[in-house]
């Protein structure tokens, strides 16, 4: 990134400093934070409208997961491409393009709802996922590059709170509008015409929510666009698709990327079944609703501890945390399994405490000392996210093979183990790019 003299500075535009030291702009993590707030949000709300179209459709726990699954494929088919994007227009008209195409995934879940099919409302996150992959791809490394590199990691995890206090409000909000509306009569007893005129009818709270959602983004892209020449001076490497997959051959990377696949992978499964989990009579029998409900407590542990999280990382060494952090969520788990009642549904709750710094930690530990090539690695990062396609999928398979959602969970257990080594091995700083 070159380095803008001070002669040429306009006073409504920001430099962009050179051989990746920072840049200089305050003002633009409150814009940056905004994002991670409204993408993490949207995120959050599939774990409402999975048991919504679970009872619509008649689904199984893996034809429900599916919903993740469309939406997290979009990490591994976008990733790249959209990091390219970003680098061949800026941070600013990238932000934009995404906002822009999670407004279009919004709107069509009108269509989906009009046409009562499940296969449409999975195209429709599917889109609506796309725009949040190019969204991800613009903050993470620019939330980076907003301080000094050696905060970097106290600096995401204080952003990825923001993140956290959108799938706080989201489903909280969502589980009310959506989950508060199931009819007394179940798409079970139905069928024929009768079905089909029950299915929109009750699919109707999805679509005024993502409707909503769709102002307020054309409104967020507004605002961006006006603001799209405030970065100056802003230089992206130009690099092949093999030149980027080339960045795999760093361990760190390429280590970090698998951990990233089995976080999300991990913290996704266990957002997706909570509200089935709690409803079941051994732990707290209630409906979906109140099960709902929950949703925000989960995720209010990664606000809590992202917060905390940002303090503490600017005092410990951010690889030790994570191996604590990812012990304790085994742990965690293994209470949540062995137990009833209020004690199995809160354990299984604090494991968002227990996830609250890991994703913004393994990210800088994984692409630390990229430099100029951290788009690059914002890309990659971005595809392995596609583990929150995967791991609830196998984890929705487990449970419909046991009949027991508490042994699913022995697969989230696993990939937390996996990031536990993870934070050992990275303990130690990585070396720059030659």
């Amino acid at each position: 990134m070159a380095v803008i003299p001070s002669s040429s500075r306009s006073s409504d535009s920001i430099p962009l400093e050179d051989d990746g030291a920072h840049i200089d702009a305050p003002e633009l993590r409150f814009f940056v934070m905004a994002l991670f707030f409204i993408f993490g949000g949207i995120t959050s709300l599939n774990d409402v409208i999975i048991p919504k179209l679970k009872e619509l459709f008649t689904l199984n726990y893996t034809q429900a997961m599916l919903v993740q699954f469309c939406f997290f494929t979009a990490y591994l088919l976008v990733g790249i491409p959209g990091a390219a994007l970003v680098k061949k227009v800026g941070y600013m008209r990238g932000a934009v393009c995404g906002l822009l195409a999670m407004m279009i995934g919004c709107l069509l879940f009108i269509p989906a709802s009009q046409a009562a099919a499940y296969p449409l409302f999975l195209a429709a996150l599917f889109v609506l996922a796309s725009g949040v992959v190019v969204v991800q791809v613009v903050t993470n490394p620019l939330i980076s590059l907003l301080g000094k590199p050696a905060t970097a990691s106290s600096r995401l995890t204080f952003a990825q709170a923001f993140n956290s206090l959108g799938t706080v409000v989201f489903p909280k909000v969502g589980a009310t509008i959506i989950l508060g509306s199931l009819a007394t009569v179940t798409a079970a007893e139905l069928s024929g015409p009768a079905l089909d005129a029950y299915r929109v009818a009750e699919t109707q709270t999805v679509v005024r929510t993502y409707i909503g959602l769709a102002i307020a983004l054309a409104v967020v892209a507004g605002v961006v666009w006006m603001n799209r020449n405030r970065l100056k001076g802003e230089r992206h490497e130009a690099t092949s698709l093999t030149a980027s997959l080339e960045l795999l051959r760093r361990p760190r990377l390429s280590f970090g990327a698998a951990c990233i696949f089995l976080y999300v992978g991990a913290e996704v499964a266990i957002g997706s079944l909570i509200v089935n989990y709690l409803q079941q009579k051994d732990v707290l029998g209630i409906g979906a609703e109140a099960a709902g409900g929950y949703i925000p407590y989960y995720w209010g542990g990664a606000l809590v501890g992202r917060f905390i999280g940002s303090f503490v990382l600017t005092r410990v060494n951010p690889g030790k945390v994570l191996t604590v952090n990812a012990l304790a969520a085994i742990a965690l788990i293994a209470v949540s399994v062995s137990t009833t009642g209020a004690l199995s549904a809160w354990s299984l709750l604090l494991v968002g405490l227990a996830n609250s710094i890991m994703f913004p930690t393994i990210f800088t530990l994984a692409c630390e000392g990229l430099g100029r090539r951290a788009a690059d690695g914002s890309g990659l990062i971005n595809i392995a996210i596609f583990g929150g396609a995967v791991v609830p999928l196998l984890t929705g398979g487990i449970a419909d093979v046991t009949g027991k959602l508490a042994l699913a969970l022995a697969l989230p257990a696993a990939c937390y183990a996996v990031i536990a080594l993870f934070g050992l091995y990275a303990r130690r700083p990585a070396p720059g790019l030659t």
